[in-house]
């Protein structure tokens, strides 16, 4: 009977160890009914965003299309359309994947708790385990010796409890890993949440800019009457326009450099920290040497153009001297600043002015007052909306102002 003991209550333990912890470890997550249906839910939002993303290869190819063709009135609406449209299909998409990522968060709360009770059990488990074996290790080594009818039955009882710790150990780290691992995760996807939420807002902000700029077009539409002609002219008129500022501000900056070098008998020194931003800082409507710039065909955009309120204040980036001060009454309305180290500045659809040629500003004083809405003082022809036309100039040349500003 002694000898049947020995033998059955090591086997005992293992069977009660290795049934349970099967037991334990069979339970997938993905068995789980509310898993698989948020399994469900994820994929069906991970199909329809490549659907999105899809109908925006379409729009894209619409764009390109039509940027490629001859600029009309009618192109540029249908451009303006597509833009708005793949904006609204941006949005669509945005709120889909917070979606994705909120029904993310779900099941990993649902396979943590999971994960809890999973490791409770085990806990559990592993307690009785550890109370067996320990009916074993108290009874001394010449009475398990006895018991056992060789020393080789001996060592293989003491290496199996041995190893029954180990894996206990073992089983335990796991699981906290796991969970570790799954937490770990859950913060990954709390902090993406903050991005797409800030994501969505850029584009709504992106959808509100193009139909502003729609807006524009349904303007210039009423003003020419619908007529093709008309529209052309006003194109002309734009593209002469917007080259005889350059040529005024390339040509007035040499001299005005020239003549201050002459009266000084010295260069120009840049003497400020940095620049600061002429308006307070706000949405890019129009990027430097930007793409998707409606009148790229015309010329290319030299400068950021920053959101602004019509009438909002305008002040110099930085300290210098006015070399242009131009206004074109309905025209396009513009400051130029000359600062050291060869850098200057340029502030355009203003509709007002505070400043004069030749006149000495400090950094951060007002100027001017901002403008670009169509049909206003100083706005220009062809204009996008109320903004700040903002150039950055380098030794003559434009240069991205995003390099210059804090």
């Amino acid at each position: 009977m002694r000898r049947f003991i020995k033998f059955i209550a090591p086997i005992i333990i293992l069977g009660l160890f290795f049934n349970l912890a099967t037991v334990s470890f069979s339970q997938n997550n993905q068995d789980n009914p509310e898993v698989k249906d948020l399994n469900q839910q994820i994929q069906d939002k991970k199909d329809r965003i490549k659907k999105m993303r899809d109908q925006q290869e379409i729009y894209s190819q619409a764009i390109k299309q039509k940027q490629a063709q001859k600029a009309s009135l009618a192109n540029q609406l249908a451009i303006l359309e597509n833009r708005l449209a793949q904006a609204a299909l941006d949005i669509d998409g945005a709120q889909t994947e917070i979606d994705r990522n909120n029904l993310e968060t779900e099941k990993i709360n649902v396979e943590i708790s999971d994960k809890d009770a999973q490791i409770l059990r085990q806990k559990e488990h592993i307690a009785l385990v550890v109370r067996l074996v320990q009916k074993q290790d108290d009874k001394s080594s010449l009475e398990i010796l006895a018991l056992n009818g060789t020393l080789n039955d001996f060592v293989s009882q003491v290496q199996y409890l041995a190893d029954i710790n180990k894996e206990i150990g073992r089983s335990l780290d796991s699981l906290k890993q796991y969970k570790a691992d799954l937490e770990n995760q859950h913060k990954n996807l709390s902090d993406k949440m903050k991005e797409l939420i800030g994501l969505k807002a850029d584009l709504e902000g992106k959808k509100n800019n193009l139909a502003g700029e729609q807006q524009t077009k349904i303007n210039i539409l009423d003003q020419t009457k619908s007529s093709e002609r008309e529209y052309q002219r006003l194109l002309k008129l734009a593209k002469q326009e917007q080259l005889q500022a350059e040529s005024d501000i390339t040509n007035l900056e040499k001299i005005v450099r020239a003549k201050l070098q002459k009266a000084s008998g010295r260069q120009l020194v840049f003497n400020d920290a940095g620049f600061i931003w002429p308006v307070t800082k706000n949405t890019i409507t129009a990027y430097f040497h930007d793409p998707d710039y409606p009148f790229r065909y015309i010329f290319e955009h030299p400068a950021d153009d920053i959101r602004a309120p019509q009438g909002s204040t305008v002040r110099a980036a930085a300290s210098g001297y006015v070399a242009i001060a131009k206004d074109a009454g309905l025209g396009y309305s513009y400051i130029m600043v000359i600062h050291g180290n060869g850098l200057a500045t340029v502030y355009g659809h203003v509709s007002k002015i505070f400043v004069s040629p030749d006149e000495y500003v400090v950094q951060g004083q007002t100027i001017a007052l901002s403008g670009g809405m169509p049909g206003t003082r100083g706005a220009g022809r062809l204009t996008t909306g109320a903004h700040l036309h903002f150039e950055v100039r380098l030794n003559g040349v434009p240069v991205n102002p995003l390099e210059y500003l804090p």
